[in-house]
């Protein structure tokens, strides 16, 4: 089990963390119910943060942040000699903790998507992990929540009996969700991006080499190329700009340099 707490990539503090580090610490702090914010970043994850100062307020107070890149991991192991073999691929960590849920009997909560993919998504994981105990279930609004709605949300997933729960809202909603909700709820919030696209089958994964070489995004964007295009075109370029910047002392900026967040900005 590799945990070597956070490093700096870039200004957002990145934990040196495998998978077996991960789903020990979230189940841990699910079954002593304690509030857990965790979250997988890939490239463009980690860019968010650094081109806006309030998400890299949030982003840092995560108490875990998995490198889900393997550009990523490739940084931590550069900058900070993590010496990682492998990332933390926010799909793979969630079937993960699901397995982990299921032998420990810890319950889950799925919260992001659509009805009609939750609904696939539970019959699949129901299917792998007969013993996950799938406490409930809730689809987005795809727009910002009022307080009342927040605090019925809150409600629901707390009266569910749920001990985990995962997010899948995108980035950087997720973040900006888990981030807001973390002491509301009193359990780990794993944000886990598009793993319920993909584990319902709506979604395909890119072949393990390309995985393996850090190509998921090249893969990604031949699928969804208007979607993408920016935001691989654009940042993949800048997070290697900076990537050599701060290897060659250049580009210093600090974990404690975000902004706090002004406004509440919950999109559920």
């Amino acid at each position: 089990m590799i945990d070597l707490g956070k490093q700096n990539i870039l200004g957002i503090g990145v934990n040196g963390i495998d998978y077996e580090g991960a789903v020990t610490r979230i189940l841990s702090a699910a079954k002593q119910k304690q509030p857990l914010s965790v979250t997988a970043l890939a490239v463009h994850g980690v860019m968010t943060g650094v081109l806006d100062a309030e998400h890299h307020y949030r982003l840092n107070q995560f108490d875990i942040v998995c490198p889900d890149g393997q550009p990523v991991r490739w940084a931590l192991n550069r900058l900070a000699g993590c010496q990682l073999p492998d990332r933390v691929y926010g799909p793979e960590l969630t079937l993960r903790i699901c397995q982990a849920a299921a032998d420990q009997g810890v319950s889950i909560f799925l919260f992001g998507t659509t009805d009609a993919m939750l609904a696939t998504l539970q019959s699949k994981l129901k299917e792998q992990f007969p013993n996950l105990k799938i406490a409930g279930a809730k689809a987005s609004a795809f727009r910002q929540l009022q307080p009342a709605e927040r605090d019925a949300l809150v409600e629901q997933i707390r009266s569910s009996g749920a001990e985990i729960c995962f997010v899948g809202l995108g980035c950087p909603r997720q973040e900006v969700f888990a981030y807001e909700m973390r002491d509301r709820l009193g359990m780990p919030l794993i944000a886990v991006g598009a793993a319920f696209a993909f584990h319902a089958g709506d979604l395909e994964q890119a072949p393990p080499w390309m995985q393996r070489h850090g190509l998921e995004w090249f893969y990604r964007l031949t699928r969804e190329p208007k979607r993408l295009w920016r935001r691989y075109l654009y940042l993949n370029p800048l997070y290697l700009t900076l990537f050599g910047l701060q290897k060659t002392g250049l580009y210093r900026r600090q974990i404690e340099q975000g902004r706090l967040p002004a406004n509440e900005q919950l999109f559920g």
